[in-house]
């Protein structure tokens, strides 16, 4: 009984205070599209894909997430249009976060290597949550010491809402190299479940770079391949109190790629945190048209036993003869 007054009591300050975090994919340097819209269209011919996470699976709270997208390009209007959408859930809590995007991205040229995309991002975001499985205040009888099994609280009509979702994100590459910025949920969407309340949804902020080299233009290795290439990616993201930066660095064999990457965290809040938080393996195959990625990641911390997080991802490319000589090589199909 005591339990279950501290559970509603700890409940109900979690829905007023928590600050949700937008969740990050370990192949994001397959899909940059969940990080930034300044790669709708980035290969320049229409492309679709989709990724999922399962993450904890050892755990009651397992995370499931998905994205899909489909992108495009239109050369008369110099520009790349995408569509996505997002889904999120949670088992343990019976959360669940929707968004449907549309994004618009235009492309500049600087010089005769340099490309500048800057872009926007318009979502349709809906969240619910199971409040059936929480002990809410109404339900507590102290004087006998039971709990009714029903609710008449405002907060269990409230589970759903509904919210617009803005971003803005650039990104700067060549045929070997990029860089991009994002910023999402500049209008700091309310993400309160009750009426009265206003939670500001915190902005996340990504900075992320990638450079792909031929290994034999470094290192002369006979035992490789002449078309060996090794790409160096880094990740840095913030979102309210929380930062994180990830370091990758994988080699592909024309058709099979696989590398080795590490999530950190720079900012540390406090003497027991850990500054890498996962070690995370990935490989995959590329046969013309598609892309397969499989990655896994092994954590660091004292969670215990969770699992550890996979992803598996998919994208099609379905032009390969596409004629684009500012397309970034470590992203196309061959």
């Amino acid at each position: 009984m005591k339990l279950k007054i501290l559970f509603a009591l700890l409940s109900c300050c979690f829905f007023n205070q928590a600050k949700a975090q937008d969740p990050i994919f370990t192949q994001y340097f397959l899909i940059p599209e969940t990080l930034n819209p300044g790669f709708s269209g980035f290969l320049e011919t229409t492309y679709a894909g989709i990724i999922h996470r399962s993450q904890w699976p050892d755990l009651d709270l397992k995370i499931d997430t998905d994205y899909a997208f489909i992108n495009t390009w239109s050369e008369n209007s110099n520009s790349g249009i995408g569509f996505s959408i997002l889904n999120h859930r949670e088992n343990k809590t019976q959360y669940r976060f929707t968004q449907f995007n549309v994004n618009y991205a235009y492309r500049v040229r600087l010089n005769d290597n340099w490309y500048f995309r800057p872009a926007i991002e318009i979502g349709f975001g809906t969240k619910s949550f199971g409040f059936g499985n929480l002990v809410l205040e109404d339900q507590i009888n102290i004087g006998s010491g039971t709990i009714n099994p029903t609710s008449g609280d405002p907060l269990v009509l409230n589970d759903r809402f509904k919210f617009f979702d803005f971003t803005a994100g650039m990104v700067f590459n060549n045929e070997n190299a990029w860089f991009g910025l994002s910023l999402k949920h500049i209008n700091k969407p309310n993400i309160s479940f009750v009426a009265d309340k206003n939670i500001p949804l915190n902005m996340f902020f990504s900075a992320s770079g990638g450079y792909e080299f031929l290994v034999v233009d470094y290192i002369d290795v006979a035992l490789f391949p002449y078309e060996t290439k090794f790409l160096l990616t880094a990740n840095y993201m913030n979102q309210g109190e929380y930062n994180r930066l990830d370091l990758g660095s994988s080699v592909m064999f024309k058709t099979v790629f696989f590398g080795l990457s590490a999530a950190t965290n720079p900012g540390t809040k406090a003497d027991n945190s850990h500054l890498v938080t996962s070690l995370n393996v990935f490989g995959g195959l590329q046969y013309e048209h598609l892309k397969f990625g499989l990655s896994h990641d092994f954590s660091t911390s004292k969670l215990g036993k969770t699992g550890g997080i996979y992803e598996l991802s998919l994208t099609y490319q379905f032009d390969l003869d596409v004629k684009c000589f500012g397309c970034p090589n470590y992203a196309k199909n061959y």
